[in-house]
């Protein structure tokens, strides 16, 4: 084949590739690990859904339902939708499998591939990775509190440093209509100013404009007036109800007026994890309360609120760190390479290999022959540590050869003996 021509990955879409893997698969055991320490059960929803679920939930402004999803019609002429996050899928399970009876907390997580059709770029991607966890049933603000700091327990066991936790409130339906109204005026009177895309906006969600990346909208938006003007005292109250255990915890918090994320579901509280370890895109991790969303997809009135970590960014701040992030033990090596000497041997091999692998042993073999170099070659690049090999004097002994793949010692074994022998060998190798 010629490889000029063959076919690449799509742009924005990236392989995990083997040596890759045990760095991910540490991340999400971890995230497990953490998230069930604080009775979270595990979620899995569905990687597409109607297409209403996120515009219902999301919002009709958002750059996500405006420019970024992946939509498309199936047969039946349904229009169906790749998830671009996990919240509103895990809401509309929420409800539909009536979690919310009998009353009381739900604790859910979940992890999974996400798609925005969005331009590629530092940091963001067309598929990428997340984790997320949400909490049903409680609007008690120690609830917030310890989502946050379970997440921070979680970036602490990957040692990860340099990490700031923003935090606002974005107020309530008691005093967010005046904020609304205080911003919809400072940005009228300068919607020249803004991008194309946020002067259709201030008409419908002014507070568009607050996430917007473009540097016009930043520029304009730098003396808007924030929220905390505005904010009623039961949502003041419920700020300093986060604020103050993060502060006990010696959690660094920073309280961010204009922080609004960039989802409409998002009510009081919001806030980011961002990294001193990237670039523009520094926002590792986010989240907030959407004490209304439940009941926007037909369930009962639940508070609620959850966060979601994106590990490609994750994964870029350990690699660039250089955390002691322990993976090899989810390292695909096997503890035992088998050498075939002859085809008869073969035979053996195959049923040994069995009686191994029963045994709860990882177990690889050579194939299609060669000289004891280069299959002895083979055996290291496998990271076993040890090899067994049989051949024709083997076969006729009824015995075995152990290879300590380390030391380079080696020991002969019957067929009988063998499993204990390895037993023996592989115990003293760890």
């Amino acid at each position: 084949m010629d490889i000029k021509s063959a076919i690449q990955g799509v742009k924005g879409v990236k392989d995990i590739t083997p040596e890759k893997i045990g760095l991910w698969r540490n991340v999400e055991a971890v995230a497990i690990d953490i998230f069930e320490l604080y009775n979270f059960k595990e979620m899995r929803a569905p990687i597409f859904e109607r297409t209403e679920v996120f515009k219902r939930s999301i919002g009709e402004t958002t750059d996500i339902v405006e420019k970024e999803m992946y939509t498309f019609t199936d047969r039946g002429g349904e229009s169906l939708t790749l998830r671009p996050e996990g919240t509103a899928s895990i809401v509309r399970a929420f409800v539909e499998h009536k979690m919310y009876d009998p009353p009381g907390v739900t604790k859910l997580y979940y992890m999974g591939p996400m798609f925005r059709a969005e331009r590629p770029q530092a940091g963001r991607f067309r598929q990428f990775h997340q984790v997320g966890a949400e909490v049903f049933g409680s609007a008690d603000p120690a609830v917030d509190a310890e989502l946050i700091v379970m997440l921070m327990d979680f970036f602490s066991e990957l040692n990860v440093t340099d990490l700031k936790v923003n935090l606002n409130s974005l107020g309530c339906s008691e005093c967010r209509p005046s904020y609304r109204n205080a911003l919809y005026t400072y940005l009228k009177e300068r919607s020249s100013g803004l991008c194309e895309n946020c002067q259709g906006r201030i008409e419908r969600n002014p507070l568009r404009a607050l996430d917007c990346k473009s540097e016009k909208c930043k520029a304009v938006t730098a003396e808007a007036p924030t929220i905390d003007k505005y904010r009623c005292q039961p949502c003041q109250d419920h700020l300093e109800g986060v604020r103050r255990p993060l502060i006990d915890l010696e959690t660094q918090v920073t309280i961010d007026p204009k922080l609004v994320r960039g989802l409409d579901y998002y009510s009081r509280t919001a806030f980011e994890v961002t990294s001193g370890k990237l670039g523009a895109q520094n926002a590792v991790a986010g989240g907030g309360r959407y004490d209304n969303l439940v009941e926007q997809f037909g369930g009962p009135k639940t508070p609620a609120i959850g966060f979601a970590v994106g590990l490609e960014r994750l994964i870029s701040i350990i690699e660039a760190q250089g955390s002691e992030v322990e993976s090899a033990m989810f390292e695909n090596r096997p503890d035992i390479f088998m050498i075939p000497m002859t085809s008869e041997a073969a035979v053996k091999v195959f049923e040994l290999a069995h009686r191994f692998r029963a045994m709860g042993y990882g177990v690889d073999r050579a194939f299609d022959g060669g000289n004891m170099k280069s299959l002895m070659r083979r055996a290291d690049r496998s990271g076993a540590r040890v090899a067994v090999i049989i051949g024709e004097d083997e076969l006729k002994s009824g015995s075995a050869t152990i290879k300590n793949l380390s030391s380079g010692e080696q020991r002969t074994a019957s067929f009988v003996d063998l499993g204990e022998a390895l037993d023996e060998e592989l115990e003293e190798s760890v």
